[in-house]
């Protein structure tokens, strides 16, 4: 019997397809231990690579999943870390009534956290500029990622996102946790069903592109590892504003830099572009032509055009950061808050049988979790992140630019402009590669 049992975990490491091939696999049914126990066997073990202030609403919905614990946690801040190996610990104990139901290890480099052959999924949380190469290392480690959006800093860093993914056989989810919600999912699926006609435009109101980075110098604090948290970017001084001390309750403002993120179009773009290419049905390509808006200064107004002639437009149409679906037959807007059309039944359409269902994920973190069992694709795969990144990124050229571009999706590239496809990458401070 011992010869011929697979450990979840050893399966977990196999490719898809060997896994598909594999019948000696057995786990010890779960009703062997009673109703709600989930055998050690059974669990996947996590590591979290960045604990800011992000994984606060975020750890615990790994934590709360019965075939989930967290096992270790890195950061390149000391007391965010101890934060997280305390609040986790804490967690747990509640959870279980045990205060030595896990030990949770700190690292402070997430190359030592991979090492460990225990750990077989991590969960990405740092700032953007890090996503691509935390995560590609996770996946040549032999772990299943989560990355929190937008996927990549860069549209380069996607696409060897997803091949490294592919190449290893590991299970990527994109952490935008819309295509979980059922308000987005549904309004996808009316746009696709064809209840709004044929659909002309896509309003999408999300911030503003990035600017360089012109903050003053300030004395790094002792418990910050400077040097590692900027890692692939050009060095700069330390300002707090990137990377604010744990007491601080206010988001770091890294995001609105070029250096390190996308501004509000990659923020709140990697959510909502993600749900305009979802209802488009544009998952695995993107965009044609790009163009700028008129004026000079303005920081919404871009233009995309996709090959069937639908434009999508980065545009405030005074309801928040939402989408609005205009079609033939009516108009659709959704977002965190609402669900409405006009006229205002195709909302409160339900599909019919003969209508096609959108992929069903009701928790984004549990999706994950499962495919990473069943060796399946998740609602977010990497793929959908990357597309959707790009889309955000590209956008964000334009606004640098300030010229129409020509965009392949096939060839991830633009038609004849040297200067605009250097943008698509980055010059990686040593010995950051990619």
């Amino acid at each position: 019997m011992k010869n011929n049992n697979l450990s979840r975990r050893k399966f977990i490491r196999r490719s898809a397809a060997a896994a598909a091939a594999v019948s000696v696999f057995s786990i010890i049914p779960r009703n062997v231990f009673g109703k709600g126990f989930v055998p050690p066997s059974d669990k996947v073990n996590l590591g979290f690579i960045g604990t800011g202030k992000l994984i606060h609403e975020l750890f615990p919905r790994f934590a709360e999943l019965p075939d989930v614990t967290i096992l270790a946690g890195c950061d390149v801040d000391k007391k965010k870390i101890q934060w997280f190996k305390d609040a986790v610990q804490k967690f747990y104990t509640e959870k279980t009534g045990k205060s030595d139901y896990v030990d949770v290890a700190k690292y402070e480099l997430f190359e030592e956290l991979l090492e460990r052959q225990d750990i077989d999924a991590v969960v990405v949380a740092t700032p953007d500029h890090w996503h691509a190469l935390a995560a590609i290392a996770a996946i040549k480690a032999g772990k299943d990622v989560y990355c929190e959006k937008p996927l990549t800093h860069r549209v380069k860093e996607g696409r060897a996102m997803v091949n490294a993914a592919r190449k290893f056989n590991r299970v990527v989810q994109t952490g935008s946790m819309q295509r979980s919600w059922r308000d987005f999912r549904h309004a996808c699926e009316l746009v696709r069903n064809g209840y709004l006609g044929e659909i002309k435009e896509v309003w999408v109101n999300v911030g503003e592109p990035p600017v360089d980075c012109n903050l003053g110098e300030e004395a790094v604090p002792g418990y910050l590892n400077w040097d590692r948290w900027l890692g692939p970017a050009q060095f700069r001084p330390y300002n707090a504003i990137l990377a604010p001390p744990i007491e601080d309750e206010n988001w770091p403002d890294w995001r609105k830099y070029n250096e390190f993120g996308g501004g509000g179009m990659t923020d709140w773009g990697a959510h909502m572009f993600d749900i305009a290419q979802w209802g488009l049905g544009t998952d695995e390509t993107g965009p044609i032509k790009v163009i700028p808006p008129k004026k000079a200064k303005k920081v919404r107004g871009v233009k995309y055009t996709y090959a069937n002639g639908v434009r999508v437009i980065h545009k405030d149409f005074k309801r928040g950061w939402a989408v609005r679906f205009k079609g033939t037959e009516g108009t659709l807007d959704v977002s965190r808050e609402f669900l409405d059309s006009k006229p205002g039944n195709i909302a409160k359409i339900e599909l019919k049988s003969t209508d096609k269902p959108l992929y069903l994920s009701d928790n984004h973190y549990n999706n994950w979790i499962q495919c990473i069992k069943n060796r399946t694709r998740p609602v977010a795969d990497v793929e959908i992140g990357h597309r959707t990144a790009s889309v955000c990124n590209i956008g964000n050229i334009c606004y640098r630019l300030r010229r129409p571009l020509d965009w392949d999706p096939d060839k991830e590239e633009f038609k004849n402009d040297e200067e605009a496809n250097k943008l698509l990458t980055k010059v990686y401070r040593s010995p950051y590669v990619i």
